[in-house]
């Protein structure tokens, strides 16, 4: 099976245009059933190398890019994965490893040995980079999200707001792990989808002057270093 990428468009949008988005998802799409009362809090924390190449690169609008990143859901550290992102002229795809709370423990505190005999491709690509690129985890990202899902074109339409940081990265796995809102940073309507977007999301995610755009939670939150 070749590598899976998908369409995404990046918005940012108004606190009035996320109500009206998300009146009009609920009508014609599902929300994710993950979600509790419809939306969900993400914790991820991001690395990058010595020289901040993924920053740099997200930056400059670098045609392929890549950017790793450890993540769970809802304050749960039960269940944690580690997700390789890759960009490829507009398009992106996913790459995911699962983790315990102990070896994602181990990986923040740089104890890495273990991760060259692990069975995951992902974890040995990682303590690669770590060892040999100096890739270390750089800041935590927190961020609200309420999602929508819709079959045809497996279009998934995300609505991402209250984007914080968390500047005690050892802290990661910590649900009181403090965190602080990052800038000025403004609400977030993502749509991502496979072969086509069917027109019924289209129109729904339609709004007068907004443009896609190329919104980094990550460069944001590295505001603060």
């Amino acid at each position: 099976m070749g590598i899976h990428y998908r369409h995404e468009w990046k918005h940012e949008i108004s606190y009035s245009d996320l109500i009206a988005i998300r009146q009009r998802m609920r009508a014609v799409a599902q929300p994710d059933p993950h979600a509790i009362d419809g939306k969900y809090l993400i914790r991820s924390l991001y690395f990058d190398n010595l020289y901040d190449k993924a920053l740099r690169e997200k930056v400059d609008g670098v045609n392929r890019r890549e950017k790793f990143r450890i993540r769970y859901y809802n304050l749960d550290p039960s269940i944690i994965h580690l997700e390789k992102k890759s960009k490829l002229n507009g398009l992106g795809t996913k790459y995911s490893a699962s983790l315990t709370k102990e070896e994602a423990q181990q990986i923040v505190d740089g104890k890495i040995d273990w991760m060259l005999d692990s069975d995951q491709p992902l974890i040995r690509e990682l303590y690669c980079k770590m060892s040999y690129q100096g890739m270390a985890p750089k800041t935590i990202v927190d961020y609200t999200r309420e999602p929508f899902i819709y079959g045809p074109g497996n279009v998934r339409v995300t609505l991402d707001y209250d984007i914080r940081t968390g500047l005690d990265k050892t802290d990661f796995l910590n649900p009181e792990c403090i965190t602080i809102p990052a800038g000025e940073a403004p609400i977030i309507l993502e749509v991502k989808w496979d072969a086509f977007l069917p027109g019924i999301i289209r129109d729904a995610v339609q709004l007068e002057g907004i443009r896609s755009g190329a919104f980094s939670k990550y460069a944001q939150c590295r505001i603060y270093g």
